[in-house]
Protein backbone atom coordinates (compact mmCIF):
# COMPACT_ATOMS: atom_id res chain seq x y z
CA UNK A 1 0.00 0.00 0.00
CA UNK A 2 1.29 3.46 -0.88
CA UNK A 3 1.56 6.53 1.27
CA UNK A 4 -1.31 9.05 0.84
CA UNK A 5 -1.01 12.70 -0.16
CA UNK A 6 -2.65 14.40 2.84
CA UNK A 7 -2.00 18.14 2.60
CA UNK A 8 -0.85 20.91 0.28
CA UNK A 9 0.91 24.22 0.89
CA UNK A 10 0.96 27.41 -1.17
CA UNK A 11 3.84 29.80 -0.51
CA UNK A 12 3.54 33.50 -1.26
CA UNK A 13 4.89 36.96 -0.43
CA UNK A 14 1.50 38.59 0.30
CA UNK A 15 -0.62 36.22 2.36
CA UNK A 16 -3.69 38.48 2.40
CA UNK A 17 -3.69 38.83 -1.38
CA UNK A 18 -3.30 35.06 -1.84
CA UNK A 19 -6.06 34.32 0.68
CA UNK A 20 -8.44 36.61 -1.19
CA UNK A 21 -7.45 35.22 -4.60
CA UNK A 22 -8.00 31.55 -3.73
CA UNK A 23 -11.13 32.25 -1.71
CA UNK A 24 -12.65 34.18 -4.62
CA UNK A 25 -11.45 31.71 -7.24
CA UNK A 26 -12.47 28.41 -5.65
CA UNK A 27 -14.80 29.41 -2.80
CA UNK A 28 -12.36 27.97 -0.28
CA UNK A 29 -12.87 28.87 3.37
CA UNK A 30 -9.58 30.32 4.65
CA UNK A 31 -8.84 31.07 8.29
CA UNK A 32 -5.66 32.61 9.71
CA UNK A 33 -4.13 30.44 12.41
CA UNK A 34 -0.73 31.76 13.47
CA UNK A 35 1.85 31.93 10.70
CA UNK A 36 -0.30 29.91 8.28
CA UNK A 37 -3.76 30.39 6.86
CA UNK A 38 -5.63 27.10 6.88
CA UNK A 39 -7.61 26.24 3.75
CA UNK A 40 -10.80 24.21 3.98
CA UNK A 41 -11.48 23.05 0.43
CA UNK A 42 -14.66 21.21 1.36
CA UNK A 43 -12.44 18.14 1.48
CA UNK A 44 -15.17 15.57 1.03
CA UNK A 45 -13.67 15.12 -2.43
CA UNK A 46 -10.17 16.48 -1.88
CA UNK A 47 -7.54 17.48 0.65
CA UNK A 48 -7.11 20.63 2.72
CA UNK A 49 -4.03 22.81 2.85
CA UNK A 50 -2.59 26.13 3.92
CA UNK A 51 -1.11 29.37 2.64
CA UNK A 52 2.06 30.72 4.20
CA UNK A 53 4.51 33.55 3.76
CA UNK A 54 7.89 32.40 5.07
CA UNK A 55 9.45 35.86 5.00
CA UNK A 56 12.38 34.47 2.99
CA UNK A 57 12.98 32.37 -0.11
CA UNK A 58 11.22 30.43 -1.40
CA UNK A 59 8.37 32.89 -1.78
CA UNK A 60 6.51 31.20 -4.60
CA UNK A 61 5.91 27.47 -4.43
CA UNK A 62 3.27 24.80 -4.18
CA UNK A 63 4.05 21.50 -2.55
CA UNK A 64 2.18 18.43 -1.42
CA UNK A 65 2.75 16.43 1.73
CA UNK A 66 2.88 12.64 1.81
CA UNK A 67 2.06 10.95 5.12
CA UNK A 68 4.68 8.50 6.37
CA UNK A 69 5.23 6.60 9.60
CA UNK A 70 9.01 7.14 9.95
CA UNK A 71 10.43 10.48 8.75
CA UNK A 72 14.14 9.64 9.30
CA UNK A 73 13.78 6.36 7.39
CA UNK A 74 12.09 8.08 4.44
CA UNK A 75 14.67 10.88 4.38
CA UNK A 76 17.44 8.26 4.30
CA UNK A 77 15.62 6.55 1.44
CA UNK A 78 15.32 9.90 -0.39
CA UNK A 79 19.10 10.31 -0.24
CA UNK A 80 19.78 6.69 -1.22
CA UNK A 81 17.63 7.20 -4.34
CA UNK A 82 19.48 10.34 -5.41
CA UNK A 83 17.24 12.96 -3.79
CA UNK A 84 18.23 15.69 -1.35
CA UNK A 85 16.90 16.59 2.09
CA UNK A 86 15.90 20.27 2.06
CA UNK A 87 14.37 20.68 5.55
CA UNK A 88 15.12 18.16 8.28
CA UNK A 89 12.19 17.13 10.55
CA UNK A 90 10.43 20.03 12.25
CA UNK A 91 7.99 19.42 15.10
CA UNK A 92 4.79 21.48 15.17
CA UNK A 93 1.80 21.05 17.49
CA UNK A 94 -0.04 18.66 15.14
CA UNK A 95 2.91 16.52 14.01
CA UNK A 96 6.27 16.62 12.26
CA UNK A 97 7.18 17.61 8.69
CA UNK A 98 10.24 17.61 6.45
CA UNK A 99 10.97 18.71 2.86
CA UNK A 100 12.99 16.90 0.22
CA UNK A 101 13.85 17.36 -3.44
CA UNK A 102 13.67 14.55 -5.97
CA UNK A 103 16.57 14.09 -8.44
CA UNK A 104 14.97 16.71 -10.76
CA UNK A 105 14.69 19.29 -7.97
CA UNK A 106 10.92 19.02 -7.32
CA UNK A 107 10.25 19.74 -3.64
CA UNK A 108 7.76 17.63 -1.69
CA UNK A 109 6.92 17.38 1.98
CA UNK A 110 6.74 14.41 4.31
CA UNK A 111 4.24 14.47 7.16
CA UNK A 112 3.88 12.39 10.31
CA UNK A 113 0.84 13.34 12.38
CA UNK A 114 1.11 13.54 16.14
CA UNK A 115 -0.30 10.45 17.80
CA UNK A 116 -3.11 11.24 20.24
CA UNK A 117 -1.89 10.96 23.84
CA UNK A 118 1.78 10.99 22.83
Amino acid sequence: MGQPVVHFEIGCKDKGRSEQFFSDLFGWSIQRTGPASMIDTGAGAGINGHITSLGHEPHHYVTVYVQVDDLPAYLAKVESLGGKVIVRPVDIPTGTFAWFADPDGNVLGLWKPKVAGA
